[in-house]
């Protein structure tokens, strides 16, 4: 249900969008005959058996045309605000990485997508939504000759969304934040279909990405982006105490990855105000 709502919500973009799905997993071969979206079944994985990152986004590549690529999880509602919102920014920019944070929503029926279906969603996105931590990403837009080469991250786990913030800061692209102008919908799921039906967070191949990203110091979150995406035009954030606590923390955590000392004891009393202050306002 929470799939067929996503990828529903992906067609009603339009036709200047190309929808791929790629896997293998149960359902996407039913889904992809059903609307008329193409699949990829034969993506790369590793040894536990889940997708790779780098070749979900090579797949994509080289099966779109398409000057720019996004990366959705399966689980994500879209807006058509998402289309306009990259022409603005593309107007402004050449080489970028756009992110943001999602909503989070109890949907627990098949969403009607007849008139006025967008209208209706967000109020009761209004109504009923959270606004969540600036933490993960569940979406990644880029100009289609960026993120040639990425590691081979596993899907679905923690890490390797810090990551791309964190390269694309590395590599000299603007980081923008789209939040106020770009609404995604992250639908409420449970994590049974994960090893055991614990959190990605706490899997082992999420310490392997981390592993692979290079440590904890290169793991950006949305908070680490330079601009913002407001009323059309890109902007300086505000310097608010939450973003100010997270500039201390980027500067003081150990760039080799070492968890002790004064310089990575200060840093994670930081990240702790940080998620106390940023719960608070949520």
């Amino acid at each position: 249900m929470i799939q067929r709502n996503a990828i529903l919500s992906w067609k009603q973009l339009g036709s200047n969008t190309n929808i791929i799905l790629i896997g293998e997993e149960p359902g996407l071969v039913e889904a992809s005959a059903e609307y008329g979206i193409e699949l990829i079944p034969n993506v790369e994985r590793n040894s536990q058996g889940t997708p790779l990152v780098s070749s979900i986004f090579k797949i994509a590549r080289k099966a779109s045309t398409s000057p720019f690529l996004a990366y959705v999880n399966a689980d994500i509602l879209l807006f058509p605000d998402i289309i306009e919102s990259t022409r603005q920014v593309s107007n402004q920019t050449d080489k970028f990485l756009i992110v943001g944070q999602r909503w989070d929503l109890e949907v627990d029926k098949y969403l009607d997508y007849s008139t006025d279906w967008e209208k209706r969603l967000r109020k009761y996105l209004m109504a009923r939504g959270r606004l969540h931590l600036p933490a993960g990403s569940d979406y990644f837009i880029f100009p289609r000759d960026l993120f040639i080469n990425i590691p081979d991250f596993a899907i679905g786990r923690a890490g390797w969304d810090n990551w791309m913030i964190f390269y694309a800061r590395q590599k000299g692209w603007l980081v923008i934040d789209a939040t106020p102008s770009i609404t995604i919908i992250h639908q409420d799921h449970d994590y049974s279909h994960l090893p055991e039906g614990k959190p990605h967070y706490t899997l082992n191949e999420s310490k392997e990405n981390e592993v692979i990203a290079g440590g904890s110091a290169n793991l950006y979150m949305v908070l680490d982006s330079q601009k913002q995406l407001r009323n059309g035009k890109l902007t300086s954030p505000k310097l608010d105490p939450i973003r100010i606590l997270r500039r201390g923390e980027v500067l003081l955590t150990p760039s080799d990855g070492i968890r002790h000392g004064w310089r990575w004891t200060i840093a994670r009393q930081f990240r702790r105000l940080r998620r106390r202050l940023t719960g608070s306002l949520n």
